[in-house]
């Protein structure tokens, strides 16, 4: 019997770890390991440009391709992409929690339910708060992914500090 997974969903560019403490609590008292979704998300103007290139891809599931658009932006901000992903491995085999690193360039509902087809050992869905703050994802795209993952859809949030 394949181990079960929890799936972390996050972007790459916005505080991408945001969540994993929490993923990473979950999973040891479940048992569970974590399969980690990292999205590559642009900037409406720059996605235009791309759009075709990364649907073809995503098509195909190119996962390579996600990856090496994420490279590049992490290079633009001088961050070093294997670095963070790295650390994010470090710090979940410390805890004792197996992850897996999955990359997609395409929007997080396309995704996760890609995601989702091709693995079906995901008991849960978490969304990190950097997906579902801001408007990242509407309310509306929210319905339409829990109606169709088939298994439970969480979300987190970020914490309020009081002055």
């Amino acid at each position: 019997m394949k181990k079960r997974q929890l799936l972390l969903v996050t972007y790459h560019d916005e505080q991408f770890d945001e969540g994993l403490s929490y993923a990473v609590d979950l999973a040891r008292m479940m048992n569970d390991s974590i399969a980690v979704l990292v999205i590559y998300k642009r900037k409406v103007m720059e996605r235009f440009e791309d759009i075709m290139t990364v649907v073809t891809f995503a098509e195909a599931n190119e996962h390579k391709t996600a990856r090496e658009l994420i490279r590049e932006d992490c290079e633009k901000k001088n961050e070093n992409y294997d670095e963070k992903i790295a650390l994010l491995i470090g710090r979940c085999r410390k805890s004792g929690v197996v992850v897996d690193v999955s990359t997609a360039a395409m929007d997080v509902v396309s995704a996760i339910k890609n995601f989702l087809r091709q693995n079906a050992s995901i008991d849960m869905v978490l969304l990190s708060p950097n997906i579902t703050t801001n408007g990242n994802v509407s309310a509306r795209e929210l319905n339409k992914l829990v109606r169709t993952a088939s298994r439970p859809v969480v979300t987190m949030a970020r914490n309020t500090r009081v002055a």
